[in-house]
């Protein structure tokens, strides 16, 4: 009999079917949330764990001598003492391309906005300025249009490659650059050749030693000042404060974020702080990912993942 517990189960929002993940396991025991200190206890009884965001660490996994599998119900693997869990024979799945179009469309939808200048102009309307405009028009925030604009993509993997469709779609000239920290074995330009020359930047890359800061006060420093900027990956990848920096000099034409390093940011975040400041600047709260078909892909996925693991047992 295949026991499996889901810890964190309101990670997946609402109206998600978890029946798929049912139906290849004798018996699924759901919590709602869980944490780090009181998943060791519900996990005790089983043969798998499916969690989200949970901290797996190397006690908790050595305390349960029963685990065989843990089902990740995202990409990142973060959360996932990975060396406590090779050494006792636990394997790890996890889940990828679940949130290909909800996160490329996102991506788009931020894209969009900052070439239109949104913030601003919403801002504007809100305080009356085109009820008293002389004109029938606003029109003092310069906008892009991003036809024949040059967009350069870091991270040529499933992601990656949706924008660039999209942005295709909008008549965008789209440029990889090579993988951060391996430039030298890569025939795709550096992202330090590239920048100068880029209208809008997206971030598709995982958050490594490679990467972390990869956008900072050097690389803003060469960039186009009305560079349009697009974080929907890690936060870090960025320097946030060194991006908000930049906008509020006019070296930054525009910065979206759907991500902080500090998740959810209980102690705040500057950009956080900046919202209310006439910028083009948005944040959206890591929800890129959220459309419902993209949480119901997950289900599927990770079911896929447990019949694979039982088939081989």
């Amino acid at each position: 009999m295949t026991h499996a517990v889901l810890l964190d189960a309101q990670s997946l929002g609402e109206s998600v079917d978890l029946t798929p993940l049912r139906d290849r396991v004798d018996r699924l025991t759901v919590y709602d949330q869980s944490n780090a200190q009181n998943a060791g206890d519900r996990l005790s009884g089983a043969d798998v764990a499916i969690v989200n965001k949970v901290v797996l660490d190397a006690e908790t996994l050595n305390a349960l001598p029963r685990l065989k599998l843990i089902c990740v119900l995202a990409t990142g693997l973060n959360n996932i003492a990975l060396d406590a869990a090779s050494a006792r024979g636990i394997a790890v799945k996890n889940v990828a391309g679940y949130g290909t179009g909800s996160v490329s469309q996102h991506v788009m939808m931020l894209m969009l906005a900052l070439a239109n200048r949104l913030p601003r102009y919403q801002r504007d309307v809100a305080d009356g300025q085109w009820q008293q405009s002389d004109f029938f028009c606003l029109q003092h925030h310069p906008t892009l249009e991003l036809t024949g604009k040059h967009l350069v993509i870091v991270g040529q993997g499933e992601l990656g490659s949706a924008v660039a469709g999209l942005a295709d779609a909008f008549g965008m000239r789209v440029s990889f650059c090579a993988r951060p920290g391996n430039e030298a074995d890569d025939r795709r330009p550096a992202l330090e050749a590239l920048l100068p020359e880029a209208d809008v930047l997206s971030l598709h890359c995982p958050l490594t030693d490679d990467t972390r800061h990869l956008i900072g006060r050097d690389a803003l420093q060469r960039a186009k000042p009305s560079l349009l900027l697009i974080n929907c990956a890690r936060g870090g990848i960025i320097d946030e404060h060194a991006a908000l920096e930049a906008l509020r000099d006019a070296r930054l034409g525009g910065l979206g974020v759907d991500t902080l390093p500090q998740e959810p940011p209980r102690d705040g975040h500057a950009l956080l702080e900046a919202l209310d400041k006439p910028l083009n600047l948005i944040v959206t709260p890591h929800n890129a990912w959220i459309t419902p078909e993209a949480r119901q892909k997950i289900v599927a996925l990770t079911a896929d993942n447990l019949a694979e693991w039982r088939d081989r047992r």
